[in-house]
């Protein structure tokens, strides 16, 4: 499939870091613009270069001024722009893959997703219809952040979106499945948010002594199954044990 490379913008954030922006729509075309750019400059990298976060259209450069700047010499903002315009040659789109779907389990409502009823409700369906819609889907992991291991997935049915609480929860749980408006997402580590919980995972989504240390990354495709307690359970014990 053609996917043509959108109008790019390139803009300083601060001092020691440049902002690429592919675009303003949150696809997966653009998706495979910002995976093939962070892994071409992963592999041909400048001085001074520190490291690149990508997110949904984005991809976000932090520099070492200067070492960029050759120790003062020129303008390292003007310097890390031309490594950048000098690597578009070689960029060409990611290719599409059918990576495996990673299986996420899911015991909703209750104690475990204690918004589902709100989520059925503002919808106007019923909290069975919503597990439905929201296990039946497939998710793009577009991108990884707000906590370490937390995905932001794509492909969300706005038939079960929902508005972010109006007073967000001081500490949810880990594993704990949310909407918030158009997104989904699992918070991997205890923190505050503001998504509406509709259920938990057993899953350990970050685990600083495994490598990799997030059970996701960009690209991974995702789908939820809902489980028991009772399952979640048993599923939870062995986790905590591996």
């Amino acid at each position: 499939m053609e996917n043509a490379l959108p109008p790019l913008q390139i803009s300083p954030l601060g001092d020691a870091a440049i902002i690429v922006k592919f675009g303003e729509n949150i696809s997966p075309a653009t998706h495979t613009w910002v995976k093939a750019f962070a892994k071409l400059l992963t592999t041909y990298s400048f001085p001074g270069f520190v490291e690149l976060v990508p997110a949904y259209t984005t991809v976000t450069i932090f520099y070492n001024p200067w070492v960029s700047s050759e120790k003062g010499k020129y303008n390292p903002y003007e310097q890390v722009t031309n490594a950048i315009l000098n690597l578009l040659p070689q960029l060409k789109p990611a290719a599409e893959t059918s990576s495996p779907i990673v299986k996420i389990p899911v015991c909703y409502g209750g104690n475990f997703g204690p918004d589902l009823a709100f989520v059925a409700l503002h919808n106007n369906i019923s909290p069975e219809e919503v597990i439905h819609i929201h296990t039946r889907n497939i998710y793009l992991v577009y991108m990884i952040g707000f906590a370490p291991g937390f995905p932001y997935l794509g492909g969300m049915d706005a038939s079960i979106a929902a508005p972010r609480k109006k007073v967000p929860l001081t500490e949810i749980p880990a594993g704990s499945v949310g909407i918030g408006g158009l997104q989904t997402g699992i918070y991997s580590l205890p923190t505050p948010g503001g998504w509406q919980l509709i259920g938990r995972t057993p899953l350990n989504l970050f685990n600083p002594g495994q490598q990799p240390a997030t059970l996701l990354q960009a690209g991974d495709r995702v789908q939820f199954f809902s489980v028991t307690p009772a399952e979640f359970n048993q599923r939870k014990a062995r986790e905590n044990e591996s």
